[in-house]
């Protein structure tokens, strides 16, 4: 696999074309193709709404929610992914809602906060009142509504999914962790780290638990690389049992599609034949977004961090999953066959961890005070406020602290990773 790395003069071409977009439409500039709109409800998660919509916005278009990874605001994923480029070449407006530090040290979207992942509360409120302003907004089809995000913002995907199955027509969770996967650092870790194996029914319950929908559910796209030691592949296998059970596939064989090389894709049908369900794991891939980096064609986005030229266009292959534009132009090498294994190969034991408890749902209701960044835990680094004083661990004291080196150095690298922990760096 090609190592990340960034496409300067694709970036560049990129960013110049922004600009053009934001000074047609009146903007600021700064190399952004996102606006910021306020005053799109109660928003109890204290999020920013970023959005992108053509100037020819056809009538009846899609919406595409991008929820962006740790580390990374909306117009970093935004440009990296280049959704705004494919929505100003297909026809669909895109929604990016971006985290604030106050709410998350490292920007990640609070997907083990029980606070924020329960309908009608928290960010997921924040989001599903973005989704109607726009809706309310634009003459966008309110049965295409589709969500997708990178790791932390893959994990709110499937919040979403599971908050507001109604809203949604699909998704697709990149580097992410299903539903109900834990609540707090603790659980949070173990699941990046060491998920659970639990059977399709029980992964399916926590969704159900989530909302009083009984209706048709999204269909469902999951991506995950197969060297990703960050949030381990089996979280993907997780993920697809969540969704198999709930389309009522959790006994169907897979079929091994034909696709580009170093892309395992299965997918599961439903009677009429339609794919409800389906996986891609990319081999030797880390913890990023599948791309193939560029303009035109199968091409977008732009390499960088946690953005992976791999020759394989995510962007592409989720928006011809939903049926948006143009299909993708992957390579055909051989026609479709039964998979030989009925779902996965675990790849991570999870023996002697403790049960995920999956969240419940709650009454529509503003999120109360905002006033820590994370949990209270033993190992984590949080920033001080006046009545707290110096923060005691910071980075640099490697040598004074063990928990800095050896095995606790490789349990605060995960953390920070994930955005469970602070790095010290405002």
């Amino acid at each position: 696999m090609p190592n990340p790395k960034i496409d300067l003069s694709a970036l560049v071409r990129l960013q110049r074309r922004r600009r053009e977009a934001t000074a047609r439409a009146g903007g600021t500039g700064g190399g952004s193709a996102l606006t910021e709109v306020t005053g799109f409800g109660s928003n109890p998660g204290a999020l920013r709404m970023m959005v992108h919509v053509p100037a020819d916005l056809p009538r009846g278009a899609p919406l595409v929610v991008a929820l962006h990874g740790c580390t990374q605001n909306a117009a970093v994923y935004d440009e990296g992914c280049g959704w705004s480029s494919l929505a100003d070449r297909l026809g669909f407006a895109v929604l990016l809602p971006e985290q604030q530090r106050a709410n998350n040290h490292s920007l990640c979207f609070n997907w083990f906060e029980s606070g924020d992942i329960a309908r009608g509360a928290g960010e997921a409120l924040s989001i599903r009142q973005m989704v109607a302003k726009m809706l309310e907004t634009h003459t966008i089809d309110p049965a295409r509504v589709f969500v997708t995000g990178l790791s932390a913002g893959g994990a709110m995907t499937a919040v979403m999914l599971a908050t507001y199955p109604e809203v949604f027509a699909g998704g697709a969770i990149i580097a992410g962790l299903p539903y109900g996967a834990g609540l707090g650092v603790a659980e949070a870790l173990r699941a990046m780290s060491r998920p659970l194996s639990l059977g399709a029914a029980e992964r399916g319950a926590a969704v159900r638990a989530a909302s009083p929908h009984r209706g048709a559910w999204p269909r469902v796209s999951v991506w995950h690389g197969g060297a990703d030691t960050t949030v381990v592949p089996s979280n993907a296998e997780e993920s697809v049992k969540q969704w198999l059970d709930l389309h009522g596939l959790a006994a169907a064989r897979p079929v091994t599609e034909a696709a580009a090389s170093g892309d395992t894709h299965l997918t599961w049908r439903a009677p009429d034949g339609r794919v409800m369900v389906e996986s891609h794991r990319i081999a030797g891939m880390a913890h990023g977004v599948p791309l193939r980096p560029g303009e035109g064609g199968d091409r977008a986005g732009a390499a960088g961090a946690y953005m992976l030229d791999v020759g394989i266009s995510s962007s592409h292959a989720i928006l011809g999953f939903w049926g948006i534009g143009t299909a993708t132009a992957r390579p055909q090498p051989a026609q479709a066959r039964p998979a030989e294994e009925p779902v996965f190969r675990a790849e991570a034991a999870a023996a002697g961890s403790p049960a995920g408890a999956a969240p419940r749902p709650a009454a529509e209701q503003p999120h109360p005070t905002r006033a820590k960044v994370f949990p209270p835990v033993p190992i984590q680094t949080r920033r001080p406020t006046p009545s707290q004083g110096p923060v005691t661990r910071m980075p640099g004291q490697a040598d004074a602290d063990p928990l800095l080196s050896g095995p606790g150095a490789t349990i605060v690298r995960a953390l920070r990773a994930a955005g469970l922990m602070g790095t010290g760096r405002d």
